[in-house]
């Protein structure tokens, strides 16, 4: 009877479009997820986020769940989820796109997941990283390790959305750091960030990785600026 009132006082809405969800339906509405503007980069070895890296880092597999456009339903999605505190939004698209991604047949299978850190002082404002919800459900659903505590963020910095590549690099290149011993050597690790647009975040997480022997890197986003 609680959660009737709260419901119906308080009714839960679409994360895509804020309509007011029916009771089968969680976090998206059945028209959102039918229109989800997906990717399929998983399927294509040579896609856009792959080549996003080309001559800059060495990428085992590098993929996107879906496409980020502006005033788009998922800048909706992703806002509601980095700014509104709406977590369930990457569980959702995590446990989606982890069906996906039991497709892929790797020579080097991932070995630990890593989300891209924020600084400690970003993260005391914010309350929580919004990457998390969605890397736990890849790392959960996939049977991969998720390690938070190897990859760590030396400096804060404001956001970086509005600066060109060539000053994202300026800026970021020494802010990526790593703890590792030796049972970290050899590893594949797949950085897993929200929205890929020029590549230097990832890229710079992974410079930072590459410095344990033996590193490989992947990279898998919720989504890529189109």
């Amino acid at each position: 009877m609680f959660n009737y009132l709260i419901n119906l006082f308080f009714p839960k809405v679409c994360a895509g479009c804020r309509t007011i969800l029916m009771t089968n339906e969680t976090v998206f509405c059945t028209n959102c997820r039918h229109e989800m503007p997906l990717t399929q980069y998983y399927l294509d070895k040579d896609n856009q986020a792959v080549k996003k890296f080309y001559g800059r880092i060495e990428m085992q597999h590098a993929s996107a769940f879906l496409y980020f456009n502006k005033k788009g339903m998922v800048q909706e999605i992703i806002h509601n989820l980095k700014y509104k505190g709406h977590e369930e939004i990457g569980t959702v698209l995590g446990n989606w796109h982890a069906e996906d991604l039991k497709e892929l047949k790797l020579e080097n299978p991932f070995d630990i997941i890593i989300p891209v850190p924020l600084h400690k002082k970003k993260f005391k404002e914010r309350g929580y990283n919004q990457v998390t919800t969605f890397a736990e459900a890849l790392s959960e659903n996939l049977n991969i390790p998720y390690d938070t505590n190897v990859l760590y963020r030396k400096k804060y910095s404001k956001t970086q959305s509005k600066k060109n590549l060539l000053g994202r690099s300026e800026n970021i290149e020494s802010l990526f750091d790593v703890h590792f011993t030796e049972e970290n050597h050899q590893k594949h690790f797949l950085i897993v960030d929200d929205v890929l647009t020029t590549g230097a975040t990832i890229e710079a997480c992974a410079r930072a990785l590459l410095k344990i022997p033996g590193a490989k890197i992947s990279v898998i986003c919720m989504a890529i600026a189109n």
